[in-house]
């Protein structure tokens, strides 16, 4: 637990940006179907989600391309997600945008500057940017994530998290938000709590 500004851990794809329906979008151009016959994941492993996706391979493959086409440049925000952030940086909370994007050799370039650039297109404030796999080792004194191998890591390192509810993390216990007016409200209140444990 930090002893200076109340730092917030922010994942992005599933938290702030729509990976989802930027990766159907993409997927649906490349086999010349409509994305509406893409379902919403239900499971963590794109193996399982029914696109017709075979191997962790084949997804890598289709992520790179994607990316390389410019899909973390053009995703979507999550509704409110700049005005909740914004909220919670002018009440003095400081955000550490903590993203694994950088998972495919070649392509971190692309990765690192279409994130940026989509950070400053979509007015998302934040103090710190860390492109890591490993979230738990960034400190900070609450996380938002969508991913259940994130949120489990978390847990076993003994870190809060606020699970940003996705069909693909039902089964994930804790703390949990559906939108970003519930995820402001509960990192102000994880806040205030952890400013009086501190002063006990």
């Amino acid at each position: 637990m930090s002893t200076g500004p109340f730092v917030l851990g922010l994942d992005l794809d599933g938290v702030c940006a729509d990976y989802t329906d930027g990766f159907r979008r993409f997927v649906a151009a490349e086999r010349g179907v409509s994305p509406d016959t893409l379902p919403d994941p239900v499971d963590w492993d794109w193996t399982l989600c029914g696109w017709g996706i075979s191997s962790r391979e084949e997804y890598l493959d289709l992520h790179a391309r994607a990316v390389e086409a410019g899909l973390f440049r053009d995703l979507d925000p999550l509704p409110g997600v700049s005005a909740a952030l914004w909220r919670l940086s002018e009440a003095g909370v400081r955000i550490r945008v903590i993203t694994h994007r950088l998972i495919v050799s070649g392509g971190h370039g692309a990765a690192a500057s279409d994130t940026v650039t989509w950070l400053e297109r979509h007015r998302i404030p934040f103090w710190d940017l860390c492109f890591v796999a490993a979230k738990p080792e960034v400190g900070a004194d609450l996380y938002v994530d969508d991913s259940p191998t994130n949120l489990a890591a978390f847990s076993a390192a003994g870190l809060a998290a606020l699970v940003f509810d996705q069909p693909y993390n039902r089964h994930v216990t804790g703390p949990r938000v559906a939108d970003w007016a519930a995820a402001a409200d509960a990192v102000l209140a994880h806040r205030e709590a952890t400013e009086t444990a501190r002063t006990r």
